[in-house]
């Protein structure tokens, strides 16, 4: 684990291109919107580029880690099939003043995809980021177990528990870095960099829909998923069901018995008004952070999702997600390089 407490280097110049197919890629951080990093490594496969390096913040580096080890087709046939309630399942709700999440039962999942792959062992050089509390600094993992790395990169501050690693206390790297170029820079001869930037700013609010080519614009759901979005409502019941169970258990409740249930209701609904506060603001700040890496080091190929197409914590929604991301990367590889075609129908 390599720990960075000062970077310097050169800007990337825009402009710049060799004659190859090797590509540095750096992935963002965004929470669901992350789904759509899976699209761009479709994109940039299905034009017969390589991969060579890639650095990772949070979702991204999740998405980077699995990649390498060779995974990332079963990780997205596992996420293209979670619904609202398998993402409910999910949700290993803890009281613990670091966090309401533990994230245990998705690191389960990715411990059955890669088991105890070190990052040194990957066949493609990988850097994740997170952030040291103590410290206020960033922490590049290069080396060591590659589930410690995702978890603590993808540790949301107030959300999901942080690492302890030593004297260290470990949160999401979209803390300081969002984009974490500075990697890919520092080490690798590719012959260009592309970089996806998953909470990207746009002038109005835009949503996924309007964002996909224009077949995909129409309700191509199955009836199966046509009911279940119908259901978010009752979705939603539940959710608040369960909080108020989880306030009825730390005796959350207060007042005369018959002002229990509205009270415990009441203070449920506003803890997950406060999950959305703090996912919103961190949301807002990586976006920021992201505009500066890029105007300080821009890639040779930007691809943006604008952080308005869904909500941070919204991962039934891969599907459409993995779509955008290819359509996008697609159309930003066509404006670079026009002669570069896909193996697939445009």
């Amino acid at each position: 684990m390599k720990k960075v407490t000062h970077i310097t280097a050169a800007p990337v110049a825009s402009h710049r291109f060799k004659d190859g197919n090797k590509v540095a890629l750096v992935l963002g951080s965004g929470g669901a919107r992350g789904y759509a990093h899976i699209g761009v490594i479709e994109a940039l496969e299905a034009r017969g580029f390589e991969i060579i390096s890639i650095a990772g913040c949070s979702m991204g580096a999740l998405v980077a880690g699995i990649y390498a080890a060779g995974k990332l087709p079963e990780y997205r046939e596992w996420v293209c099939h979670l619904d609202y309630l398998d993402v409910l399942k999910l949700v290993d709700v803890t009281w613990s003043p670091m966090g309401a999440m533990r994230a245990s039962k998705v690191m389960s999942k990715l411990e059955e995809l890669v088991g105890d792959t070190l990052i040194e062992d990957l066949p493609i050089p990988v850097t994740t980021v997170a952030t040291d509390l103590v410290r206020q600094r960033e922490v590049w993992f290069q080396n060591g177990p590659l589930l410690q790395a995702i978890r603590a990169s993808i540790a949301v501050p107030g959300v999901i528990t942080p690492v302890h690693a030593g004297d260290q206390v470990l949160v999401d790297g979209g803390l300081l870095n969002p984009l974490p170029m500075m990697p890919i820079l520092a080490a690798h001869e590719a012959d260009f960099v592309v970089a996806v930037n998953v909470t990207a700013h746009s002038p109005q609010p835009v949503s996924l829909e309007e964002l996909l080519p224009g077949e995909d614009c129409n309700d191509s759901r199955t009836e199966s998923e046509r009911d279940r979005d119908a259901n978010i409502g009752g979705w939603m019941d539940e959710v608040r069901a369960t909080t108020r169970r989880l306030w009825d258990g730390l005796g959350g409740s207060s007042g005369e018995e018959g002002d229990v249930d509205e009270t415990v209701d009441l203070r449920g609904k506003r803890e997950w008004g406060k999950l959305d506060m703090i996912l919103e603001s961190f949301d807002i700040t990586q976006a920021a952070l992201a505009k500066y890496k890029i105007a300080g080091y821009p890639p040779d190929v930007l691809i943006e999702i604008p952080k308005t197409v869904c909500s941070a914590y919204e991962f039934h929604r891969a599907n459409e997600l993995i779509r955008l991301g290819r359509h996008l990367a697609d159309e930003a590889l066509k404006r670079r390089m026009p002669g570069i075609a896909s193996d697939a129908a445009e």
